[in-house]
């Protein structure tokens, strides 16, 4: 591809991002993340790649958005882990899959399933989707000491929403079904659409990552007449992301 100077998507170059990244999928929820950093600064926004950086504990942090899926979410990773970020946390929405996993909840992700088909393009399908441990231990420490209902297991990440939500439309939905019955039987926790490509390419590029979710419903205890207010508030998950990043933080600068 041709040196245009910046990264082709992201449009940022050297010096505009930090070690330390957060990957919302909504530009919208960059700034209310930006907000915790110390003088933040708009770096800039192209297609879904909205950009905030500053700084926690001194160190130079990021925000980058990744719209929605696993190839728009791979792109960003590429394309910040080649301005040299190294640590990751995606902070998303989940809908909830195991009848434990309340509305306003928080799950972090030890492992995904993969099924979409960006991670393909990485490594086979025998290779797991999983996260960074050390990522993972901050999450979940940080989700408990802040009083959230913490959920840690397994999700399922998927291509198609409305796979999901509406399978029975689907030509293919007696896959869609009989997949979906097999992770309800699996005890998975939840589903969303971008870690199982983000764990993945982050073991390819030697970069780590880890997930922490806003649980918005539960499908399945709505199928079952269960009380389950929605919520959309996700500031839940993102004050267990950034705590986890300042603890992240910590621990490599105790190692230099």
């Amino acid at each position: 591809m041709q040196d245009i100077g910046m990264q082709y998507h992201i449009h940022c170059k050297e010096g505009d991002v930090g070690k330390y990244c957060f990957l919302p999928g909504d530009p919208g929820r960059c700034e209310s993340i930006a907000q915790y950093f110390d003088d933040p600064v708009h770096i800039g926004m192209n297609r879904e790649y909205n950009i905030y950086t500053g700084t926690l504990l001194g160190e130079k942090v990021s925000v980058c958005s990744t719209g929605i899926g696993g190839p728009s979410a791979s792109i960003a990773m590429e394309e910040l882990a080649a301005l040299g970020a190294h640590t990751f946390i995606r902070i998303g929405t989940c809908g909830g899959i195991d009848l434990s996993v309340l509305p306003g909840d928080v799950v972090v992700a030890t492992g995904s399933i993969r099924y979409e088909h960006t991670s393909l393009e990485y490594a086979p399908i025998e290779f797991p989707a999983v996260p960074d441990f050390d990522v993972t231990a901050a999450l979940k420490g940080a989700s408990e000491d802040l009083g959230y209902n913490t959920h840690t297991g397994v999700v399922q990440c998927k291509d198609s929403f409305y796979g999901q939500h509406s399978p029975e439309k689907s030509p293919v939905y007696y896959d869609l079904l009989q997949k979906w019955e097999s992770w309800k039987r699996l005890g998975v926790k939840a589903s969303e659409m971008e870690s199982s490509a983000l764990f993945v390419v982050a073991s390819a590029l030697g970069v780590r990552c880890g997930s922490c979710f806003h649980a918005v419903w539960n499908q399945e205890r709505e199928k079952l007449g269960m009380a389950m207010p929605m919520t959309e508030d996700t500031s839940g998950a993102v004050k267990v992301g950034i705590e986890a990043m300042k603890r992240l933080i910590a621990a490599d600068l105790k190692k230099k």
